[in-house]
């Protein structure tokens, strides 16, 4: 999968395998074979350092991700439209092309730095970042960032967040969990979206798809609302303040990244180097 959707190497981590690059070659000065565990590596270094800047400004940081379509951006309208009143929010948006995402939330007033991924379908700390300098974290108190819909590449990567929070809506079917095992055991929350259909679909069933998160030994929250009903939003809301609270006072808060899905990555990342080195 990986020698075709570029997602070893992205826009803002390709500088260090190109020609020139610190991980172009190993220490014996052959082609490295080690560059992903280095790229990783570097990642996890740049969110720790995200993470700092988060945790000094009193920012929580939240990292929602699912497959397209399962309503991300429509929960964040829906949360702005909840709590925006009482909480300064900031949203960093994540697609391959277009900020038709970003512009729907700025036109709730609330800032958001939509990054272009191009090929690569996650975000990676280092993009992360670089969207940092476009917000003042002086003036926000909760940043969602709405990663690349795709059920496999974001769980990970370590962005600098505090949680991770899973969607799954109920058009999709109640065995994903079980299916993309990686992002849902990385879930710090998971949530069952667009449950209003639950009326009109009835091969749904909100109890089977908790049942396989526990089986993954995940004992995450599975909370079911709909954007629809904003009643069904309360324990969403009641969540993000506990995460609040935890954060401002000083908990060290860290996300469910899951280390097994690098193996996921390093189908095809020799090829993705050495075409970056051939490019000119």
């Amino acid at each position: 999968m990986c020698d075709t959707c570029g997602c070893s190497i992205t826009p803002a981590n390709a500088h260090l395998v190109k020609a020139g690059g610190t991980l172009e070659r190993t220490a014996e000065g052959r082609a490295s074979v080690e560059v992903l565990t280095s790229l990783l590596h570097e990642n996890d270094h740049q969110a720790a350092h995200n993470r700092e800047h988060f945790d000094r400004h009193g920012v929580l940081a939240i990292n929602l991700m699912s497959s397209p379509g399962s309503g991300k951006t429509s929960l964040l309208e829906a949360t702005i439209d909840a709590i925006g009143d009482s909480l300064r929010i900031a949203v960093i948006e994540g697609d391959l092309e277009t900020e038709n995402d970003a512009l729907r939330i700025r036109a709730k007033g609330v800032p958001a730095v939509q990054i272009t991924t191009g090929s690569a379908c996650h975000l990676d700390a280092h993009m992360v970042h670089e969207a940092l300098h476009a917000l003042d974290l002086d003036n926000i108190d909760l940043l969602f960032i709405e990663n690349v819909g795709n059920l496999v590449c974001p769980a990970s990567f370590d962005l600098g967040h505090h949680a991770n929070v899973t969607l799954l809506s109920v058009t999709e079917g109640d065995d994903k969990p079980a299916k993309y095992p990686v992002i849902f055991r990385a879930a710090d929350l998971v949530l069952l979206t667009k449950s209003d259909f639950l009326e009109v679909i009835d091969d749904f069933d909100p109890a089977k798809a908790q049942a396989h998160v526990r089986e993954l030994a995940n004992p995450a929250e599975v909370l079911t609302l709909s954007v629809r009903r904003p009643d069904s939003l309360s324990p969403w809301l009641a969540w993000i303040e506990q995460q609040r609270h935890r954060n401002l006072a000083g908990e060290d808060i860290r996300p469910q990244i899951q280390p097994d899905g690098a193996s996921l990555h390093t189908a095809g990342f020799k090829d993705q180097a050495q075409e970056l080195n051939r490019a000119p």
